[in-house]
């Protein structure tokens, strides 16, 4: 994937955490660099941006989420968060900041450079691999159009900006129309993660809702199956629906 050694910079004020991180992805073949705090981890970040920044959500002066946000808006460079087991909320919102993934402290080293991996792989053009071989290579519904190869979508003719990720899920759902799949599963079947939290991919549908439904607040192409999960219904089986029931109004 890189023709030369991949640089993670790890932003973390925990020196501890930093060093076994550090450390431990010297071995796995990466170049690391560290910062002790948010200002001078993003200011070394935009300054020569690495392929990858690990990123502790406390920290001090400048806090992740406002590192993230800033670095979203001014360089594309891969995000993995730090969080704490309990902090929910603030996965959340990293996620929605633009993060690629988080890992819950504590963590171990091994689910870390894992995770690490599959981010630069998404990243670097992997991004799909077996999950989107296969199949047909044009999806489409309705207005919606989708080139599985090429990673693009089109709603009305207008490319839609999608991340990897959230075209993979959007592929996924689009491939099993009218099969409702737990939040689980689709972390599995998408993500490859067999441990995770769920609302991964909470964040990641509310996402796909806001940029390829027609009201995001009452979806019509990725129904939520109460008790269970997701399923794609697709606009154009739901005007189908419509329809039908129009004609057989008195």
């Amino acid at each position: 994937m890189f023709a030369r050694t991949p640089r993670v910079l790890v932003i973390d004020d925990d020196a501890t955490v930093a060093e076994v991180v550090g450390r431990y992805l010297v071995r796995e073949g990466f170049s690391v660099e560290s910062a002790g705090d948010g200002r001078s981890g993003l200011a070394r970040a935009l300054a020569d941006p690495p392929d990858l920044v690990i990123l502790d959500l406390m920290l001090p002066g400048l806090d992740g989420l406002e590192v993230c946000r800033r670095l979203r808006a001014l360089a594309p460079v891969p995000v993995i968060m730090l969080t704490a087991r309990g902090d929910e909320s603030d996965r959340v919102i990293g996620l929605e900041l633009g993060a690629d993934d988080y890992v819950a402290k504590p963590f171990s080293a091994k689910e870390l450079v894992a995770r690490v991996r599959a981010v630069l792989r998404r990243a670097g053009g992997e991004t799909g691999g077996p999950r989107l071989a296969g199949g047909s290579a044009v999806l489409s519904d309705g207005d919606l159009e989708v080139e599985v190869a090429a990673y693009q979508a089109r709603l009305g003719g207008e490319p839609v900006a999608l991340t990897p990720r959230e075209l993979e899920l959007l592929v996924f759902l689009m491939r099993h129309p009218r099969q409702a799949f737990r939040r689980q599963e689709l972390l599995e079947e998408v993500w490859g993660y067999r441990y995770g939290d769920a609302s991964t991919v909470t964040v990641h549908v509310r996402r796909l809702r806001e940029k390829i439904e027609p009201d995001p607040a009452h979806p019509v192409r990725i129904a939520t199956v109460t008790g269970v999960g997701y399923r794609w219904e697709g606009a154009a089986s739901a005007l189908a629906r419509d329809t039908a029931v129009d004609r057989h109004q008195p």
